[in-house]
């Protein structure tokens, strides 16, 4: 803990030792739906916290539908895609100056929640299927934010992964799962960057609402990770106050007026609740309450326009180039091609999502008017709707879509989700786009060989006209800025450098959680276990649409000269991997490097790889530079749940480097020693085979195995067989053998009638303890 963090510490500590009982559960709740309450006796004032995560949304008055204008940034699915920590740093600035500029102390978000299925709705608000890509994504914003005196409210701990009965709906998973994939990006997020508050969710996970789940809020959060800010609900998940204090929730909003807070002085007066629980959940809330006024910067502003050409330049660090066949991208700015614009997106852009997050931008660039300006004028340039609001199209917007395709040279559509496809509060039908859409692309194509497509939407679609078209650039929810950042790649102004952060499948049906997205009947099962995203593709060999990490770009890279800093470790040790990355195009260019790890012969069922570090790299043309990272004892481990805690297996792993995930030509080996190996206690439950493989066990695994095979086994055979004879008795045995192996030990009591007894199990189990 910093020594500011043990200053505010001490003086809420002494501030909670004047409070009486009604003012220390009056704090617990929210005054409002954005504020906590103050106690003027005492000095301690009210705080605001309102929502992001990519614009700030401070409503005008009780009118939630109204807020205050501010800069719309684009949403987490498009800054991951950027790969880019430093820049996501700056954006989280920038809506702290905003913050402050509109009194806020603390922004909620961001919101690093797994996307287990794409069909998510609020997919577009998270970062990523992956929680090392999503938990450094985060890191970095948390990060930026706070370096301005606001706070953040990560959310939403924990495994809240659909829209569908969320307040009600239980996350049931085992404990690997919960510790490998859900976990993750949280412990990165708050291990690195310290935000000042977490949000817990609505779900129950495994049967407990997160927001009395003390496995999660106390031994987790705060034991294990460190974490020292307070933690709130969401709007609306507080179930039993009282459970919830005990477990570690210090602030419910929602304010309750005096419902919850009763419940909490009842409590202390049953003897329920210990007051020594209630005052350390208070003084974690009143420390952070200090900061936050602290920091508070009156009469504080923000450069509207320097902000939206931060927006503009993020938005165009996250458009990611899926297709360019025959180079057909970059358009030619200086030529005399006539560019047909095509689709109603293309003046009024879908550039944020739906639900909580929706920011009042302080002004709105379309590709159409940035177009134009770019290109000096709109006579080159012809447009036509092609659809409605809905994405409904008639004969006519289709005929007048081929009208202007046909006599143009290159035709670009934009399509992609009306707000009515996803949305925060429902999970998405199908990952189809409206067939008005898919209908228009069609159409174009039939008249124009050269056609574009640009997508503007939240989280993964199904193209089936892909192979119709000659170039596909995914422009996400690019927000306010997300016309001219589109412009400027179309025009190679900006090279496309973004890769997805997270897997386009080919149909829903091959997604991993297909038969069972979303969870029904208030009860949601984790099935696929660790196997989400890229993980589920590569274990079952499925082909993807784009596979995670993709992204094209208007120069080419190539990676060589792969080196580790030793052929062998310990687990204790770290590994220094280091490579050379070259452009070896014609323009300026950014690569993400991507690093991933697979165990050569894993003790458990794991992925084929995962991504354990990344970089983004600019480059010159011809110019060369080298990548270096660092791996860890973590990056080699799984999650044991016989021990409770991360494992290394002793063995080989695989380091593999490249572009996208299945796309990485460089690979080394690294034997890695187990600094502590778990000799695993053999019981009666045991199995021969676990004996056999137990450094004690293992003297006793012939005079076990002897026990259903027989007392010649294991000894030479003297016996004259045929060919065939030998061969029928080495398979006889093989068969057998499997049986015995797999054979709890006490059930040889029984299959030997005795002969071999109660008492020599015993005698055998006492000697291998």
């Amino acid at each position: 803990m910093s020594e500011q963090s043990k200053h505010f510490k001490a003086r809420a500590q002494e501030l909670v030792s004047q409070m009486t009982l009604e003012e220390k559960a009056l704090l617990l709740s929210g005054g409002s739906a954005w504020t906590t309450h103050k106690i003027d006796r005492l000095g301690i004032p009210s705080i605001f916290m309102t929502d992001g995560p990519h614009g700030l949304r401070k409503a005008l008055g009780q009118n939630i539908a109204e807020s205050v204008p501010a800069t719309c940034f684009p949403t987490a699915s498009a800054l991951a895609s950027s790969w880019d920590p430093e820049l996501i740093q700056q954006v989280g600035a920038a809506l702290a100056r905003e913050s402050q500029a509109s009194d806020v102390q603390i922004l909620l978000g961001p919101g690093i929640n797994m996307k287990r299925s794409p069909q998510g709705g609020r997919n577009f608000e998270y970062f990523s299927e992956d929680p090392v890509l999503a938990g450094h994504m985060a890191a970095a914003y948390i990060q930026g934010v706070q370096s301005e005196g606001v706070g953040t409210s990560l959310k939403h701990f924990a495994v809240n992964n659909q829209e569908h009965e969320r307040m009600v709906s239980s996350s049931n998973l085992d404990e690997r799962t919960l510790r490998e994939i859900y976990l993750p990006a949280f412990e990165i997020a708050i291990t690195q960057a310290q935000p000042w508050s977490v949000m817990c969710a609505y779900n129950k996970v495994n049967g407990v609402y997160a927001s009395e789940n003390r496995l999660l809020l106390e031994d987790i959060l705060r034991k294990e990770w460190g974490f020292e800010g307070f933690v709130v609900s969401d709007w609306g998940a507080v179930h039993d106050r009282a459970k919830g204090v005990l477990a570690g929730l210090n602030l419910e909003m929602p304010g309750s007026g005096d419902v919850n807070r009763k419940k909490i002085i009842e409590a202390v007066n049953a003897g329920q609740l210990p007051v020594s629980r209630l005052d350390e959940v208070v003084a974690s809330l009143v420390a952070v309450v200090l900061k936050a006024v602290e920091n508070r910067r009156t009469g504080a502003a923000f450069d509207a326009d320097r902000h939206h050409a931060l927006a503009r330049q993020v938005a165009g660090e996250s458009i990611i180039l899926l297709k360019n066949e025959g180079n057909l991208l970059p358009l030619d700015v200086g030529g005399k091609k006539k560019i047909a614009l095509i689709g109603a997106f293309a003046k009024e852009p879908r550039y944020q999502g739906a639900g909580s997050s929706q920011v009042n931008p302080t002004r709105i660039s379309n590709a159409y008017d940035e177009l134009v300006a770019l290109l000096g004028g709109s006579e080159r340039i012809g447009y036509a709707s092609g659809y409605d609001t809905e994405g409904v199209t008639t004969s006519a917007l289709i005929e007048e879509a081929r009208h202007q395709a046909v006599s143009a040279d290159v035709a670009i559509v934009f399509a992609g989700l009306p707000d009515s496809h996803e949305s925060e509060g429902f999970d998405r039908a199908s990952l189809e786009m409206p067939e008005g859409h898919n209908r228009l692309i069609n159409a174009v194509t039939q008249v124009q060989p050269n056609t574009v497509v640009v997508l503007m939407n939240g989280s993964a679609i199904t193209m089936p006209w892909m192979g119709r078209v000659r170039a596909i650039l995914e422009g996400w929810l690019t927000g306010q800025a997300g016309g001219g950042a589109i412009a400027d790649v179309l025009t190679g102004r900006v090279n496309p450098s973004a890769k997805l952060s997270e897997t386009f499948p080919m149909r829903l049906e091959d997604t991993p959680t297909a038969t069972e997205f979303p969870g029904l009947n208030q009860q949601a099962h984790y099935g696929e276990g660790v196997f989400i995203g890229y993980r589920y593709y590569d274990k079952k060999a499925i082909t993807p649409l784009f596979p995670f990490g993709f992204g094209l770009s208007y120069t080419t890279f190539a990676y060589s000269d792969l080196t580790l800093g030793a052929s062998s470790i310990k687990d204790t040790e770290s590994l220094t991997v280091q490579l050379k990355v070259k452009n070896t195009g014609k323009v300026a260019g950014k690569e993400v490097v991507q690093l991933y790890v697979r165990e050569d012969k894993p003790a458990v069922s794991r992925p084929e790889k995962e991504l354990k570090a990344f970089a983004k790299v600019a480059l010159e043309p011809g110019q060369e530079k080298t990548v270096s990272f660092t791996l860890k004892q973590r990056d080699f481990a799984y999650y044991n749940v016989a021990l409770h805690r991360w494992t290394v297996n002793p063995g080989r792993f695989d380091i593999l480097v490249g572009g996208s995930s299945r796309n990485l030509p460089l690979s080394k080996q690294v034997q890695v020693e187990a600094s502590e190996v778990h000799v695993p206690t053999l019981t009666r439950d045991s199995t021969v085979k676990e004996f056999k493989n137990h450094p004690k066990g293992q003297a006793f695994y012939m005079r076990l195995a002897k026990v259903i095979m027989g007392e010649s086994y294991g000894t030479p055979d003297t016996v004259k067989r045929t060919p065939q004879e030998e061969r029928a008795r080495k398979k006889a045995e093989a068969s057998t053998l499997v049986f015995v192996h797999d054979m709890p030990v006490y059930k040889l009591i029984a299959f030997s009638e005795g002969k071999f007894s109660e008492q020599m199990l015993n005698d055998i189990l006492s000697q291998v303890q």
